[in-house]
């Protein structure tokens, strides 16, 4: 098995290089290196407004730190990060996604994208991002319809070759695992579920419901709501699912699509002492955070429980956060230390084309190659040792659970819990 080691350096040994190292400075990068052959750019689209700023903003800070602490160039080329916000009045959007995608491959110095964050956007970048042969290293998407051909990927990507690949392990294995843990670890027999009909939601509910069932778990009833704007009302809702006396809800979706809506609304109607279940889209700040669940859910968000599809062990989780908070003055996000591993993966695909590249084009074609044409290189990233499969799916299989503290520091906010590997269920 081949492996890359760049960018693996331990982050407290980059901030020294960094720091060492001599010649020109990237904009966004902070670092400096050998930059006599020009800039190239990494694309970055994340939700960065509006309510959906807690999650793509410390991501983002993932992708910069990263650059920096290579030293803001690589293989000769200073480093520029290209940004791109997804967010439509503070909620991510499919549409924004395509259109910046197409943006950023338009822009021949745009080599590789990291990102989205969101799975509806990633379905409607993959496509730009597969016939322009970019890149894109996704931090955080999950719905299984990305990448895998029995979900049907061949048909997203329009019969090109793939060009997408995901830190995050995907949600037919997080609904189970999440089930696994409401019903196994926390107990519960029964379960009402509500889906925001999107891309993410609709399936890690769909993958949630299943498993659940399959352990020997009640479903008691669903109902799926689209809540484009957050302003959806769920107490009629709520109401009738109480007459079924269900143990737990689970949301399949996001903060900004009715997580925390319903959260507090659970508890206008009576059931704000069951246990609320839901994926990586709701842990996304503390209570001091803006647009956050625990900020928008408050008392309510007490004993609330939400997985994250990437380790929380990682490494050396010291130095990271050290780095991180150095850096940026607050924790990092859940997806900051997968952003920051995107990079790490990028940068090793550029060092790798960079050797024969005779154009932008051919560097593009290059950095994507690299990836797919050894698809089972090892990289040693800020998570560990990581492959990709051939559909651009990760080796890593973890899922980290967390649950809402509201004692803790910054008004309340999600406590690491415990993590698994999850391999188990793809057997």
């Amino acid at each position: 098995m081949r492996k890359f080691r760049l960018a693996a350096v331990p982050v407290a040994a980059l901030l020294v290089l960094a720091a060492c190292q001599p010649g020109g400075q990237a904009s966004g990068s902070g670092g400096g290196g050998d930059t006599s052959k020009g800039t190239i750019k990494i694309g970055v689209d994340l939700p960065l407004s509006g309510g959906e700023a807690p999650n793509g903003q410390p991501t983002l800070n993932g992708v910069k730190l990263a650059v920096k602490e290579a030293g803001g160039a690589v293989a000769g080329y200073a480093i520029e990060i290209a940004e791109r916000d997804d967010a439509v009045n503070g909620v991510h959007n499919p549409d924004q996604g395509a259109q910046n995608a197409t943006e950023l491959a338009s822009d021949e110095a745009v080599v590789a994208i990291v990102g989205p964050y969101n799975s509806n956007v990633g379905a409607a970048m993959i496509p730009v991002t597969a016939e322009a042969g970019l890149l894109q290293c996704s931090p955080a998407n999950t719905n299984p319809g990305l990448t895998k051909p029995e979900f049907g990927a061949d048909d997203l990507r329009g019969g090109n070759d793939p060009s997408y690949i995901r830190m995050a392990t995907t949600d037919d294995l997080q609904g189970p695992a999440m089930a696994e843990y409401a019903f196994t670890t926390k107990g519960i027999q029964s379960v009402f579920i509500i889906d925001d009909t999107e891309t993410y939601g609709d399936g890690i509910a769909d993958t949630f419901e299943a498993h659940f069932e399959e352990l020997g778990g009640t479903v008691t009833g669903r109902q799926g709501v689209p809540n484009p704007d957050g302003t959806a009302d769920y107490t009629s809702i709520l109401t009738a699912a109480q007459a079924d006396n269900p143990e737990g809800v689970f949301f399949g979706g996001v903060t900004t699509t009715g997580a925390a809506r319903v959260r507090a609304q659970m508890a206008d109607v009576g059931m704000g002492d069951l246990p609320y279940f839901g994926g990586d889209g709701l842990v996304d700040g503390n209570g001091e955070t803006d647009g956050s669940f625990v900020n928008i859910a408050g008392e309510a968000a007490a004993n609330s429980f939400a997985s994250v599809a990437a380790p929380h062990d990682i490494p050396d989780p010291d130095a990271f956060n050290n780095a991180y908070q150095a850096e940026y003055g607050e924790s990092p996000g859940p997806y900051s230390a997968p952003a920051y591993a995107c990079t790490q993966v990028v940068l090793a695909a550029i060092e790798a084309a960079a050797a024969s590249a005779t154009d932008m084009a051919s560097l593009r074609s290059g950095v994507r190659d690299a990836v797919f044409e050894n698809t089972g290189t090892e990289y040693d990233t800020v998570l560990g040792p990581v492959s990709f499969d051939e559909n651009g799916d990760t080796s890593q299989h973890i899922m980290s659970f967390y649950g809402v503290d509201l004692a803790a520091e910054g008004g309340g906010n999600w406590v690491f819990d415990s993590q698994d590997d999850f391999s188990h269920l793809l057997e």
